[in-house]
Order: C-alpha cells, then sequence, then structure tokens
C-alpha cells in the first residue's frame, strides 16, 4: 500500500503559518471569572476555526455559541464502516502564567546550540543551561517568544496539527480513512475543559488528545487529583494581653503545613511520585485560608493522602478548639489509566504509528490532568499525543518545526491504522 505522503497530492496550507496565525489571538483562560467560556477571546479562535473547516469542506461543523465548543467531522473515504470512528481534541486556551496578549513568535532558523536572546534587551535569554534539552535541538528550526509572553504551543500547537490533518485529508478525498472526528476545547487549563463537552455530537468512539510536549510523547497515565480549602478561623488579642487567648491563625496555616511529609513536595518529586502543593496562603491573625492541591498516580496513595489531610485538620481542631479549622477537598479528577486498559489497542496504535515513521516512543506519566482524562471518565477512551512543544506555560516556551511536523505524521499514520481496525 502507498504512504500517505505519496498519496497527498493536494499540500494543506503550512502548519507553521497556521500556528503562528493562531498564536496571534489571546485566549488565556481565567478561573476567576465564573464564566463559560472563562475569557472572550477563545471565542475569536473558535470562530476562526468554524469558520476555517466550513470553508476547507468538513462536514457537521458545529461552534457551540454558548460554550465555545468546535466539533466537526472527516467524512470516511474507504467505505468501511466497520473502521471505529478515532476522534483528535486539543484546547484552544492558553495558561495565565504569563501572558498571552501581543504574542511576536519567530523562527530561530538552524539553530546552533548557543543562548537565543528572546528580548531587545536581554533581559530573557533561552539558554542550554537553563534548559539542558536545547542541547538535542542543535540544527533544528525552533518558534520562540520575544521574551514577553508564553508562546500557545500548549495548545495551539496541537490545534494547528489538528486542523492540517483535516485539510490534508479533506483536499486529498482518495486516501483511504474511516469517519474522523475533530473537537477543539475551551479553558482546559483551569480543569474546565471537558465541563460542557458534547460526547454524543462528538460522535467518536475513541479519541486522542494532541497537548503533550516532545516528539514521541505518548500519555496515558496521570494524576488522581484533589483540590483542598483551608479557612483557620483564629482569635485577635493584643499581643500585650495575648497569652492563653490569642489563637494566631496563620500560625495554624504553617503548622499545618509542618506536619506534611516534607519531601512529598513538588520540588523534590518526579514520575510516578504524588505531592502536596501549597498554590496559596494568604491571613492574619484572626482568620487564614490556605489551597492545596494533592495529586498521586496511585490512587491508594492518593488516599492515604487525602485521609492525612483530614487527620491532621481533626488535631488542630482537637488542639485549638472544633471548628477552628474548616476543609474542604473536592476531588479534581482521576487517572485514566483505569479507563485505557481495556481499550490499549488506542497505546499500541500510537506506537505502531510512530514506530512507522522512524520516532521512538516514550511513555510519560502525565504529572497533571488533560481534557483525556476527564472525557475517559465519560465514557470516551482518549490517551495524549505529542505536539512538539517545550517548556510550557512560560516566556521561555519553544516549540520545533520538525516535531511539529512530525506530529502531523503520527496522526496520518494513526487514522491510517484504524482504516483496517476491526
Amino acid at each position: 500500500m502507498s504512504s500517505i505522503k505519496e498519496l497527498i497530492k493536494n499540500k494543506p496550507e503550512d502548519l507553521i503559518e497556521r500556528f503562528i496565525r493562531y498564536t496571534k489571538i489571546d485566549t488565556q483562560s481565567d478561573e476567576h471569572t465564573n464564566a463559560h467560556p472563562s475569557t472572550p477571546g477563545q471565542h475569536d479562535l473558535a470562530k476562526l476555526l468554524y469558520k476555517e473547516l466550513t470553508e476547507l469542506g468538513a462536514s457537521d461543523v458545529y461552534y457551540d455559541q454558548k460554550y465555545c465548543y468546535v466539533y466537526a467531522t472527516i467524512p470516511a473515504t474507504n467505505g468501511d464502516k466497520k473502521a471505529p470512528v478515532i476522534g483528535f481534541i486539543s484546547h484552544m486556551d492558553t495558561s495565565d502564567a504569563v501572558s498571552g496578549k501581543d504574542v511576536k513568535a519567530r523562527i530561530v532558523s538552524n539553530y546552533d546550540g548557543e543562548d537565543i536572546k528572546l528580548s531587545d534587551d536581554g533581559k530573557y535569554v533561552l539558554s542550554p543551561k537553563d534548559f539542558p534539552v536545547l542541547t538535542e535541538k542543535k540544527g533544528e528550526d525552533l518558534i520562540v517568544t520575544d521574551g514577553n509572553t508564553l508562546l500557545g504551543a500548549d495548545d495551539k500547537a496541537g490545534v494547528a496539527e489538528i486542523m492540517t490533518l483535516a485539510e490534508t485529508f479533506l483536499k486529498n478525498p482518495e486516501i483511504p480513512h474511516g469517519e474522523i472526528k475533530i473537537a477543539f476545547t475551551p479553558d482546559e487549563e483551569i480543569g474546565e475543559g471537558t465541563d460542557n463537552f458534547d460526547i454524543e455530537r462528538f460522535g467518536a468512539q475513541y479519541a486522542f488528545t494532541v497537548d503533550g510536549g516532545a516528539l514521541g510523547e505518548l500519555e496515558y497515565e496521570n494524576f488522581n487529583a484533589a483540590e483542598v480549602e483551608l479557612i483557620i478561623n483564629g482569635r485577635s488579642v493584643h499581643p500585650g494581653d495575648a497569652k492563653n487567648r490569642m489563637i494566631n491563625a496563620t500560625l495554624i496555616a504553617y503548622e499545618f503545613q509542618s506536619m506534611l511529609p516534607a519531601f512529598q513536595n513538588p520540588m523534590y518529586t518526579e514520575g510516578r511520585e504524588g505531592f502536596f502543593h501549597l498554590t496559596m496562603m494568604k491571613g492574619t491573625c484572626e482568620k487564614a485560608v490556605v489551597y492545596y492541591i494533592v495529586r498521586d498516580h496511585d490512587m491508594d496513595k492518593f488516599t492515604k493522602k487525602k485521609e492525612l489531610v483530614k487527620s491532621i485538620v481533626d488535631f488542630l481542631n482537637k488542639k485549638y478548639g472544633e471548628g477552628t479549622v474548616e476543609l474542604t477537598m473536592e476531588d479534581s479528577y482521576y487517572n485514566m489509566i483505569e479507563k485505557i486498559r481495556p481499550h490499549m489497542h488506542l497505546v499500541d496504535n500510537a506506537k505502531k504509528a510512530m514506530e512507522s515513521l522512524d520516532i521512538t516512543p516514550i511513555d510519560v506519566p502525565i504529572r497533571g490532568g488533560t481534557d483525556g482524562a476527564m472525557l475517559s471518565y465519560k465514557g470516551l477512551p482518549c490517551p495524549n499525543l505529542c505536539t512538539g512543544g517545550y517548556n510550557y506555560h512560560g516566556r521561555y516556551e519553544f516549540a520545533v518545526i520538525s516535531e511539529m511536523r512530525k506530529t502531523v505524521e503520527i496522526l496520518l499514520e494513526i487514522c491510517k491504522i484504524y482504516s483496517d481496525f476491526e
């Protein structure tokens, strides 16, 4: 059988031009707005994607004007109704950790392995001393920022790669493939990407999110996750008369932290090792508010971590009086591996696609979550694929052009494999 490269006659728009166009739209999400989507800029990208898909001739193109999802179908060309319907999903929003407004992406051609001055004033430098992975990218063409914003490869690289997949198939209907579904989601970065995702409208039996990093990364394990809020009620008394009467809420917050395992902290963990992460603390003697995220790949260890939080709160309430520490703890998402195991063909076929392109698959346990984790628990098994981006959520983010192009080839190859899969 001819390779997909040999079958492509009408080339799609250049992937990189498409990606840079998308980065110019400010789509940062914001967890504090209580809106869905959380920011209006996400609608701007959604409208553009809807327009482009419609003009390309995709079927069932739908833009959810209320919740900001975009869905589309690439009709089957092989006439084989037995082939499963495969979907690809990426998110449109970017992190709010660093500004995503007025992104000025630029290409560094044939990277020489030295420091890359991002900003004209030399304040921001992308250096292999700080990011050793750069030493592996010598000779590659990189896309970087000007140091004032993030790049947005997380996940506009994935969006651009899926759009290139769609255009490739729609412009070359002679390439055999089964029915393919695509979707773009809002607010993934704040954990709300699938809150209003319409699985029935999407219509895929299986899917992949395209939201990973280095070429070859294949993710089908992620953290179990919970969020913790502590409201600590103290008693403010003039310090001159405070003995046996003052209860300092902020000091109790410190006491809580001191009772957690010191090395179960993001600063000291990697791989499948879980942690307690203090994300915010503010307080006075009278009242303190503290937020944590709790993470672990192993469900038993995750459960024990949550039990430890409860036991510390119980201890502090016995010590200082009932109601001193108010605990709210809610699970956010769970490890998708439990839902992927019955469908390991997704992992096996993704690896097969990579290996056919001389790409070494890299199994990576996600130290976070993806839309795919949520969707897997909603009945849509959904591992995560690479995009070719690095250093996400910061001004030192960059993407490797050859890896982005190879990612498109991986997606095309997966579709080829599933066109013959029953």
